[in-house]
């Protein structure tokens, strides 16, 4: 049968939803649970039976003027009072409705305190006399159901309600109603989410991200009772909990990234050729692989807070991600909701391919990362990275676990591809301790990032990295067993590009500072080397390589040189310093130069052999050097004040980003959301 179409506009109306009738009521100002008939003495308890509609209550709540909000704010008031008055049912519709309408309460609050600053959502919207009440009642409702035996979807609600809650204003710090959250703490609810595996892989990503969020509310500014008890957590079920969540997310981006690349090779040479074309005309900000990149902050960044807060997070850090601390297992690399499969009969998995735990996958990613420095959002992922591999340098427990000899890990380094150079192939998986990835990870951002647009921050982040591995193996006496030539040589090449770009360097970054740095760990190798170094041999060779390239120390001399006799040289402190640093290894350049010029003499020789060269090293120490002071000392990190601006906008960004991800879900949750009765099944079933 054809319908016949109304006549004037084409098509027919839908109907509108009773709750889109109730709310157009409300929001004139009128009150349809006050009409006098029987019938609407269980207003509210049929309302909340009412699926809510987010975008109408959002939009009602966004065009309201200023004189509108007088007459509503009654009606505002009450709803929100409702609601959480209703949070104390056990019927799960009404539940998972009114922390709905919660949700698109604060979201449409939200959004119109931000587009106009003049409101102060508490005394305007509801008043301070009210406000204080309500939340300390909405905070215990949200601790019974997070810890309740609730139906799955209402927990999940009331997880995206207080996600609502922290990601109100761009600056989470401004956002007052945080202050609720900090004098009735919800940690010891997240902590026991965290150590169950079932509500773990149903809600541990957004309680890390919760956490997260708020342990950087006004974090130099009060108590913030998040970090206190952060700081102090000691459940390895949290906390290895807390760890899967972030390795899980690293995880799959490395696998990603290993598809796109087989992907990439598998591809003809012309559409490879069109991709790299197409890419030139494409926005760095848009890519998808920024995208990718800046999707990972918010769990990096509980990634940092977890390493700096907490020193017993790090015993983590090289666990097997399992869902106990049971021993290893070869199922870490599957997601939480796949079953366990028959470990006899799987296949072998690659582990050059799939990181085994957390610090691996960080390794992994990080290599990932540093490919990728021609737009903000990386260059701050990145420097997140090594703030993150600074903590984790600095901690006595992770260095020994990181040299531990009996601890190796096959780890796939991603190496950018580069005109100069063919990539070692033979290195890429080698079965090492987790410091000699470390130190081949830092090796390879040497190597890769000496362009026009010098990152001189994440350099000497880097280095500092290397000179706090190099301390704790000094301290400790530990050998590794490590191609110290190829850290030699990077830290040279190094220097070489800010002698050679130094005109241009000086300009915009203080090269003296970096300069002293690298020589220091030269000085610290010469000093200290007989502690730590595995060979005799790794001294000979440093003695040659600093021989081999005695130019690029001379020119460098000759540099702070000219600086020295420079009246109006801003960074004079450092040029002295890097004079001083210079010292020894002028003397060794000099002393073997004229050993070398020697023997030739004697051989009647020009052109000697690297062999010839060691074996004239390795006959004439006899050179006094100058006994330096603190070469393995070293400033231990602190967040404030040099980070914080840094860390500001990464937690803005994070809350921006987290704020359009939750409003997606709470919009589709209409269709998520079963029957009570389903409902009630699927719990009985599940438990």
């Amino acid at each position: 049968m054809t319908s016949r179409k109304r006549s004037g506009s084409g098509s027919s109306k839908r109907p509108k939803e009773k709750v889109v009738y109730i709310y157009e009521l409300f929001f004139r100002g009128e009150d349809p649970s006050q009409e006098r008939r029987p019938e609407h003495s269980e207003f509210w308890n049929e309302f909340f039976l009412l699926q809510p509609n987010v975008e109408v209550l959002e939009g009602e709540i966004t065009k309201l003027t200023g004189e509108q909000f007088a007459v509503v704010k009654p009606n505002l008031n009450m709803i929100f009072q409702k609601c959480i008055e209703m949070l104390d049912t056990d019927h799960p519709k009404r539940l998972c409705n009114s922390l709905q309408t919660l949700c698109s309460l604060f979201y449409g609050i939200f959004k119109k305190s931000t587009a106009d600053t003049s409101y102060d959502i508490l005394n305007d919207i509801f008043g301070y006399e009210h406000m204080d009440k309500w939340m300390k009642q909405l905070m215990v409702h949200c601790n019974r159901i997070l810890l309740g035996d609730v139906p799955e979807n209402v927990r999940f609600m009331c997880l995206k309600l207080l996600l609502v809650l922290v990601t109100g204003t761009d600056n989470v710090s401004q956002n007052v109603l945080l202050e609720y959250l900090m004098m009735n703490t919800l940690f010891d609810a997240f902590v026991k989410l965290l150590s169950d595996p079932t509500l773990r892989a149903q809600h541990g990503h957004d309680i890390v991200i919760l956490l997260t969020i708020l342990v950087n509310y006004r974090k130099h500014e009060a108590t913030n009772p998040y970090i206190v008890q952060l700081s102090i957590l000691a459940d390895e079920l949290a906390l290895n909990g807390y760890g899967q969540m972030i390795s899980q997310s690293l995880i799959d981006f490395c696998r990603q990234y290993m598809q796109s690349l087989n992907n990439a090779q598998s591809s003809s040479w012309f559409s490879s050729l069109s991709n790299i074309v197409g890419n030139m005309f494409v926005s760095d900000e848009g890519c998808e692989r920024v995208q990718q990149i800046k999707a990972n902050n918010g769990l990096l960044l509980a990634l940092y807070e977890a390493v700096h807060l907490n020193r017993n997070f790090i015993t983590t850090l090289a666990h097997t991600q399992t869902e106990s601390s049971a021993p290893p297992s070869p199922s870490n690399t599957l997601s939480l909701t796949q079953p366990v499969p028959d470990l006899a009969n799987a296949p072998i998995i690659d582990m050059t391919q799939y990181p085994t735990n957390l610090l691996v996958a960080v390794f992994q990613y990080c290599s990932i990362v540093m490919q990728d420095n021609k737009n903000e959002s990386s260059v701050a992922n990145l420097k997140l990275c090594f703030l993150i591999l600074t903590c984790i340098s600095e901690d006595q427990y992770a260095n020994s676990m990181m040299h531990d000899s009996n601890l190796t890990f096959k780890v796939m380094l991603h190496r950018a591809q580069m005109r100069h150079r063919k990539l070692n192939v033979e290195r890429v998986g080698k079965s090492q301790p987790l410091a000699a990835t470390l130190l081949d990870l830092l090796v390879e951002f040497i190597v890769s990032h000496l362009m026009k647009k010098f990152p001189m921050e994440l350099y000497l982040l880097c280095i500092g990295v290397i000179h706090r591995i190099l301390c704790y193996q000094k301290r400790c006496r530990v050998r590794l067993n490590y191609p110290w030539k190829e850290l030699w040589s990077a830290l040279i090449g190094l220097l070489r590009f800010l002698v050679n770009q130094e005109q241009t360097l000086v300009k915009k970054c203080n090269i003296f500072h970096l300069s002293l740095q690298v020589v220091n760990i030269f000085n610290l190798f010469i000093t200290y080397g007989d502690t730590f170094l595995a060979t005799t041999n790794s001294y000979d060779e440093l003695y040659y390589e600093l021989n081999r390239e005695e130019k690029v120390f001379t020119e460098l001399h000759a540099m702070v040189l000219r600086y020295t006799t420079m009246p109006d040289c801003e960074y004079k402190d450092d040029v002295i310093k890097l004079l001083n640093a210079l010292v020894n290894i002028l003397a060794i350049v000099k002393h073997f130069q004229n050993k070398i010029k020697e023997w030739l003499a004697e051989q009647g020789l020009s052109t000697p052999t690297e062999e010839q060269i060691l074996d004239v090293v390795r006959k004439n120490y006899d050179l006094t050097l100058k006994l330096q002071d603190s070469l393995d000392h070293y400033d231990r990190y602190a967040e404030a004040p040099h980070h914080t601006t840094f860390f500001k906008n990464m937690v803005r960004d994070v809350v921006a980003d987290t704020r359009k991800q939750i409003y997606g879900y709470v919009k589709e949750a209409v269709s998520t959301i079963p029957e009570p009765d389903a409902m009630l099944t699927s719990t009985s079933s599940n438990s």
